[in-house]
Protein backbone atom coordinates (compact mmCIF):
# COMPACT_ATOMS: atom_id res chain seq x y z
CA UNK A 1 0.00 0.00 0.00
CA UNK A 2 0.98 3.60 -0.59
CA UNK A 3 -0.69 6.64 0.89
CA UNK A 4 -1.77 9.34 -1.55
CA UNK A 5 -2.30 12.91 -0.29
CA UNK A 6 -4.06 15.64 -2.27
CA UNK A 7 -3.85 19.34 -1.45
CA UNK A 8 -5.78 22.46 -2.51
CA UNK A 9 -7.68 22.15 -5.81
CA UNK A 10 -6.43 18.59 -6.33
CA UNK A 11 -8.37 17.57 -3.21
CA UNK A 12 -11.46 19.33 -4.57
CA UNK A 13 -11.27 17.54 -7.93
CA UNK A 14 -10.60 14.07 -6.51
CA UNK A 15 -13.12 14.46 -3.71
CA UNK A 16 -10.70 13.22 -1.07
CA UNK A 17 -7.73 14.46 0.93
CA UNK A 18 -6.10 11.06 1.24
CA UNK A 19 -6.44 7.54 -0.04
CA UNK A 20 -4.50 4.33 0.15
CA UNK A 21 -3.90 2.15 -2.85
CA UNK A 22 -2.26 -1.20 -3.25
CA UNK A 23 0.58 -1.03 -5.72
CA UNK A 24 1.02 -3.89 -8.12
CA UNK A 25 4.08 -5.31 -9.84
CA UNK A 26 3.70 -2.84 -12.74
CA UNK A 27 3.87 0.27 -10.54
CA UNK A 28 7.44 1.45 -10.12
CA UNK A 29 7.28 5.25 -10.47
CA UNK A 30 5.06 8.20 -9.65
CA UNK A 31 4.10 8.22 -13.33
CA UNK A 32 2.75 4.68 -12.97
CA UNK A 33 0.67 5.78 -9.97
CA UNK A 34 -0.60 8.82 -11.87
CA UNK A 35 -1.71 6.64 -14.80
CA UNK A 36 -3.55 4.33 -12.40
CA UNK A 37 -5.20 7.20 -10.51
CA UNK A 38 -6.32 9.00 -13.67
CA UNK A 39 -8.28 5.88 -14.63
CA UNK A 40 -10.15 5.84 -11.30
CA UNK A 41 -12.52 8.78 -11.91
CA UNK A 42 -13.10 11.88 -13.99
CA UNK A 43 -12.08 13.95 -10.97
CA UNK A 44 -8.74 12.17 -10.69
CA UNK A 45 -8.19 12.52 -14.44
CA UNK A 46 -8.96 16.22 -14.24
CA UNK A 47 -6.73 16.80 -11.19
CA UNK A 48 -3.76 14.89 -12.60
CA UNK A 49 -4.32 15.62 -16.28
CA UNK A 50 -1.54 18.19 -16.60
CA UNK A 51 1.41 17.17 -14.46
CA UNK A 52 3.20 20.40 -15.48
CA UNK A 53 0.82 22.18 -13.07
CA UNK A 54 1.12 19.60 -10.28
CA UNK A 55 4.01 19.15 -7.89
CA UNK A 56 4.79 15.84 -6.23
CA UNK A 57 6.66 14.74 -3.14
CA UNK A 58 7.52 11.20 -2.15
CA UNK A 59 8.10 10.77 1.57
CA UNK A 60 8.22 14.58 1.90
CA UNK A 61 10.99 14.98 -0.66
CA UNK A 62 10.24 16.74 -3.95
CA UNK A 63 10.13 14.39 -6.90
CA UNK A 64 8.68 14.05 -10.38
CA UNK A 65 6.91 11.45 -12.48
CA UNK A 66 10.14 9.43 -12.77
CA UNK A 67 10.63 9.16 -8.99
CA UNK A 68 10.62 5.53 -7.91
CA UNK A 69 8.04 4.34 -5.40
CA UNK A 70 7.70 1.34 -3.14
CA UNK A 71 5.25 -0.11 -0.66
CA UNK A 72 4.81 2.14 2.37
CA UNK A 73 5.59 5.40 0.56
CA UNK A 74 3.62 8.60 1.03
CA UNK A 75 2.98 10.39 -2.27
CA UNK A 76 1.67 13.96 -2.11
CA UNK A 77 0.23 15.95 -5.01
CA UNK A 78 -0.09 19.73 -4.68
CA UNK A 79 -0.14 22.90 -6.76
CA UNK A 80 3.01 24.99 -7.15
CA UNK A 81 3.66 27.14 -4.11
CA UNK A 82 4.51 30.79 -4.60
CA UNK A 83 5.46 33.47 -2.17
CA UNK A 84 4.59 37.10 -2.19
Amino acid sequence: MVTILYFAWLREHTGCATEEIKINADMHTVGDIVAYLKAQSDGHANALGDMDTVRVAVNRTYGNIDTEITTGDEIAFFPPVTGG
